[in-house]
């Protein structure tokens, strides 16, 4: 599958949960695009209702942190006005960590789900619960202070 196909798949969610259903259709949290795996982040609006992708009990973008940077983020719309976000894709290759949970959370809307050695299986709010106490702390690879150097030099 590529990318972009990947992407347009997310316009056909008129729900947050319709959208949750269309991520784990296509393998979500773990899905392999053009030959790599990634872990898809996802976070957005959903007519005024907020959308966001935990990491062990953590808002995504503080669990990743720096790693966000080198991670893949595309926009989407669905079909309906005033909703879409983004879609984050972190190279698995990435992330240090061989067991994590990710939760998709809205208001009304959940799906919970346990990583463990690539492999992916949906659970229920109780084991995320239950679960979160026994993780290993989420690591992907930051940049090295080189990387950081030279991109300091580049935004000035």
């Amino acid at each position: 599958m590529k990318i972009e196909g990947f992407v347009a798949s997310l316009r056909n969610a008129e729900t947050i949960a319709e959208l949750f259903d269309i991520l784990q259709k296509k393998s979500a949290p773990v899905i392999e695009l053009d030959g790599e795996k990634f872990l898809v982040v996802v976070e957005g609006d959903f007519e005024g209702s907020k959308f966001f992708t935990e990491i062990n009990g953590e808002k995504a973008n503080s669990a990743l942190g720096d790693a966000m940077l080198n991670s893949s983020s595309f926009p989407f719309k669905c079909k309906k006005p005033y909703t879409g976000g983004n879609v984050i894709f972190v190279k698995l290759e990435d992330i240090e960590s061989e067991e994590f949970l990710i939760a998709y959370k809205s208001e009304k809307a959940k799906k919970y789900f346990h990583v463990k050695d690539n492999s992916v299986r949906e659970i229920t709010e109780e084991e995320y619960r239950s679960l979160i106490q026994e993780m290993p702390e989420f690591k992907v690879k930051a940049f090295s202070e080189e990387q950081m150097d030279m991109m300091g030099a580049f935004f000035g």
